[in-house]
């Protein structure tokens, strides 16, 4: 048995260890948009019931269209649809997957490298994206009107800024600074010794 100091959970593991803070010293933003974030995805898979969709697969859809150059019909490759999505490629692959195989969507190779693929709607996907967003934009509009448009605006932008590279790198660096030597141990550099 580990005595505290040696315990792989407890305050002297790493060096960035701290001491547990009571429940409410500091609120949790992750459990806060959890709960807000279940309530309108609620709200929205109501909406979507109607075509047969839930709230993300009409999202997934939507990114999807909006990301196929409007000229050649070539849809985004899966790695752009992960990343407009903010989710790792397996995530996203599972994601697409009731998709396919209901004839929403198309994957196909890309003509440049073929072991890369691309998304695009097929043109049932494109007529039930259609019906969703209308039932979704009176959600969207009631969402607006109970929270205020100036409320409703702010939420948005915080959401997209945390949902940007800048703020995942900010955190990162922020991150380092508080703990060199989690940085240390990433990069290979604790222990090294310079000439």
């Amino acid at each position: 048995m580990k005595t505290p100091a040696t315990n792989d959970l407890g305050p002297a593991a790493h060096p960035c260890a701290y001491e547990r803070e009571a429940p409410g010293d500091l609120p949790c933003t992750n459990i806060a948009i959890r709960r807000a974030a279940r309530r309108l995805a609620y709200l929205y898979d109501e909406a979507a019931e109607c075509v047969d969709l839930k709230a993300t697969q009409v999202t997934l859809a939507g990114t999807i269209d909006q990301l196929t150059n409007m000229h050649t019909a070539q849809g985004p490759t899966l790695l752009e649809l992960a990343g407009a999505q903010a989710i790792q490629i397996s995530a996203l692959t599972h994601a697409l997957r009731p998709l396919v195989r209901d004839g929403l969507v198309a994957l196909q190779p890309d003509a440049q490298d073929k072991r890369t693929k691309r998304a695009t709607l097929t043109d049932e996907g494109k007529t039930r994206l259609k019906q969703a967003l209308l039932a979704w934009s009176a959600v969207n509009h009631r969402v607006e009107q109970v929270l205020g448009s100036e409320s409703a605006a702010m939420l948005r932008a915080l959401a997209d800024q945390v949902a940007s590279d800048e703020f995942l790198q900010a955190y990162r660096d922020a991150k380092a600074r508080q703990c060199p030597a989690s940085t240390e141990v990433a990069t290979g550099t604790k222990g090294a010794q310079t000439d």
